[in-house]
């Protein structure tokens, strides 16, 4: 584990234990934000440990006791990284929100035609729905890389 100073200014990802008892349920306190201060991202928990990305030169405030000793950084295996993208909720709109950029251009059906016109050789016709799609994955790409993923 490593020491408070460590934990609270680094652009990672922890995991802690929520802390459930008969009244209250103990999460990671957050900073108060200003306006267009970056944020901590709640992943998602796998098992009983929650996965959480912290910003850059975001300074956490003084953890429960209880949390701080749970709290660590991890380090992201392929594994890992696959596994809390396909629980993440935040991946999950990302996800979608690629797919809808690209339907904001081209219909299922406009994709169907143009991988069958590619798969004949054809890249001239299919090229700029290539293009299109690239770049919207690419956009997907670097808003995961902002939450550490």
């Amino acid at each position: 584990m490593q020491d408070a100073t460590d934990i609270r200014n680094c652009n990672m990802i922890y995991k802690y234990k929520k802390i459930i008892d008969e009244f209250t349920t103990y999460t990671l306190v957050e900073p108060d934000y200003k306006e267009g201060d970056p944020r901590i991202t709640e992943l998602c928990t796998i098992g009983n440990e929650t996965y959480v990305h912290v910003p850059d030169n975001l300074v956490l405030p003084e953890q429960p006791f209880n949390l701080e000793v749970t709290m660590e950084a991890v380090t992201l295996t392929d594994e890992l990284r696959d596994e809390i993208k396909e629980l993440s909720p935040h991946v999950n709109l990302i996800n979608t929100r690629v797919v809808e950029k690209i339907r904001a251009k081209y219909s299922s059906n406009d994709e169907f035609k143009i991988l069958r016109i590619k798969t004949k050789g054809d890249n001239i016709k299919s090229q700029p729905y290539m293009d299109h799609v690239d770049v919207c994955i690419a956009w997907g790409s670097a808003e995961k890389g902002k939450i550490g993923l």
